[in-house]
């Protein structure tokens, strides 16, 4: 039953999503993740549901809702609150040198992960959607790439700048 479910709810899925990302202004792509994340767990608990498309289509207005109510409180900061601080210039000096390893090391990372982080990076704070229209890539994929890259970053900053060892001791 469940393999056969959820490729006959897929269309249904991403219409009502779209529909309820309208009206919410929630992402089509979010909306149907978590209503497969739902499904995904009632399934475990209770089973499938009886009338699945019935069902489904009262999980997407739930999520609907759901981000709505979260979107309404909200609060978008005017500036960045770290921004807010006055610090002197070896402060300054110090998140220059950071900022200059840091994105170093996003220019030596490998495949499409330089143009994903470098979007994400962005002053402009663009949306998941923007970012995979401007790399041609699905949205869907933003976040397992997201993870990926960050994961190389880690291991490579990790490299350059050597972590000190337990107890105090430097390498």
């Amino acid at each position: 039953m469940t393999t056969q479910l959820i490729p006959a709810l897929r269309p249904l899925l991403a219409a009502e999503a779209s529909a309820a990302a309208l009206g919410s202004g929630a992402d089509p792509g979010d909306l149907e993740q978590a209503v497969w994340l739902r499904l995904l767990e009632r399934m475990d608990a209770d089973g499938p549901p009886a009338d699945p498309a019935t069902w489904l289509r009262g999980a997407v207005a739930a999520e609907a809702r759901r981000s709505r109510r979260t979107a309404e409180r909200e609060v978008r900061y005017a500036t960045e609150p770290a921004d807010d601080i006055e610090c002197g210039p070896e402060q300054r000096a110090l998140r220059a040198d950071r900022d200059r390893t840091l994105h170093a090391a996003v220019r030596r990372l490998p495949g499409r992960c330089p143009g994903l982080m470098a979007a994400l990076l962005s002053p402009e704070d663009l949306t998941y959607r923007e970012i995979a229209g401007e790399l041609g890539m699905s949205q869907g994929s933003l976040g397992p790439e997201r993870s990926r890259c960050l994961g190389c970053l880690r291991r490579m900053l990790a490299a350059e700048v050597a972590a000190p060892e337990p107890r105090g001791k430097e390498r």
